[in-house]
């Protein structure tokens, strides 16, 4: 079972930055994906950005260009740092990690508010 903890919302004016972070513990298969998906009210959970065990990313066509991903497999940990925000970023935010088989686990989601 994995349990993840996600830190670093909150609020910032349009333009700013954010960086959130979330640290995963217990049985952390080697091979694995984490990555962030957002919900804003009204609608559905969306994809923000992946990163894979070996490395390798993806990333919305909404946020391409301010926002990275990266991780500390030492330390499984994964973090997004989130540039040039836009109020249409304002969601809540949510970590998940997946192995290659099973569920995915999720975090219990970080309130991200970008005003304008």
């Amino acid at each position: 079972q994995v349990q993840l903890v996600e830190s670093g919302g909150g609020l910032v004016q349009a333009g700013g930055s954010l960086r959130l972070s979330c640290a995963a513990s217990g049985s952390i298969s080697r091979v694995n994906t984490m990555g962030w998906y957002r919900q804003a009210p009204g609608k559905q959970r969306e994809l923000v950005a992946f990163i894979t065990s070996g490395g390798s990313t993806n990333y919305a066509d909404s946020v391409k260009g301010r926002f990275t991903i990266s991780r500390d497999n030492a330390k499984n940990t994964v973090s997004l740092q989130m540039n040039s925000l836009k109020p249409d970023d304002t969601a809540v935010y949510y970590c998940y990690y997946r192995a290659l088989v099973g569920s995915p686990t999720w975090g219990q989601g970080t309130q991200v508010t970008v005003s304008s």
